[in-house]
Order: structure tokens, then sequence, then C-alpha cells
């Protein structure tokens, strides 16, 4: 009979902590909570805020999304600016955010060679590899002063795998304002 009632005690025994566990996962309905409960109330309060944040981190925007929306461009504008002792050149957007921009000094150039025709084709393949991660195929190109880099600059960017769709000429003509300077006598 003892070896019955041993096993019998045994069972009962592993039957009450099988229910403490229960118990633990579960809280009580009525009554003070178990000591146990309060050990895992604990433990789980931490784990709950820590999931929380990565959640509100994942919600918010990334800068990689950004770069994203600046690939979808593929139509934009050519500003080329060519003076007597310099040649500038602008790619922007259609809305005339600039993507990319570069000049002949910017490049190295010093003196009287910045306005050279071979500086304006350096300046226009600089400003194509500046902008090419946009994602930019089609321009259209103003051209604005009476450098002598002009036309170079405009086939340097179709050389460049630019596709020009348009050439405006935007150098400001007075009509009959200012008077203008004395000739140079050379």
């Amino acid at each position: 009979m003892d070896k019955k009632i041993l096993k019998t005690e045994a069972k009962s025994e592993a039957v009450k902590v099988e229910k403490d566990k229960t118990e633990a996962v579960q809280p009580k309905k009525k009554g003070k909570p178990a000591k146990k409960e309060k050990l895992i109330e604990k433990t789980e309060k931490p784990v709950e805020k820590e999931v929380e944040k990565t959640v509100e981190d994942e919600k918010k925007p990334t800068y990689f999304k950004k770069q994203d929306s600046r690939r979808r461009i593929v139509r934009g504008k050519a500003f080329i600016k060519c003076s007597y002792n310099n040649t500038t050149v602008t790619i922007a957007d259609l809305n005339g955010a600039v993507l990319g921009w570069a000049t002949a000094g910017s490049l190295g150039f010093r003196g009287a060679k910045k306005a050279t025709p071979y500086a304006a084709t350096l300046v226009a393949a600089k400003v194509v590899e500046n902008t090419a991660k946009t994602g930019l195929r089609e321009v259209d190109v103003f051209v604005k002063g009476v450098g002598g880099g002009r036309e170079a600059a405009v086939r340097a960017l179709g050389n460049n795998g630019l596709k020009v769709n348009s050439i405006k000429d935007t150098t400001p003509v007075p009509h009959n304002g200012c008077r203008s300077k004395k000739m140079r006598r050379v």
C-alpha cells in the first residue's frame, strides 16, 4: 500500500506542477496574484516595449526612399553659360531643381584657358557624370553668352549619353537700353 500511495502522491505533485505553470501564464480572476505571476509579468513588459519601439522605427521614412524618387527623373534642362572668361554648365529637372553643375574653374583651368572649347567639353562631361545616378536621358538646352565654348558644350552633352531635344539661345539682348561701353582697341 505504501508504494501505491507514493505513486499517487507523485502523480498528484506532477499535476500540481502543471497547474502551477498554467496559473502563472493565466492570471487569477479573484484574489491576489501568485509570486510566479509577478515574475513573469515583470519580464514580459520590457519585451513588449522593445517590440513597440522597433515597430515605430519601421514606420519612419528612410533616406533611401528619397534617392529612389530622384532616380525616376528622365527628362531635364541643361543651362550653359559661356562668357569671355569662364564656362558654366548646370543640369536641372523640369521644375528647375538643380541636379548637378560644374565650371571650367572648378576643373582646374586657370586664366584664359577657362573660356576654351576644350574646357567646355570637359565641364559638360563632368556634369553628365555627376547626374548619371539620377537616370537622366533627355535634356532641353538653354545657351547664354557669347564665349567660345557654346557649341562645344552642347556637342559634349550629346556625346556623353544625353539626348538633346531642343537648343534655345537665351542670351540677353538690349532693345536700345543702356549706352554700351566704348569699343576695345586691340
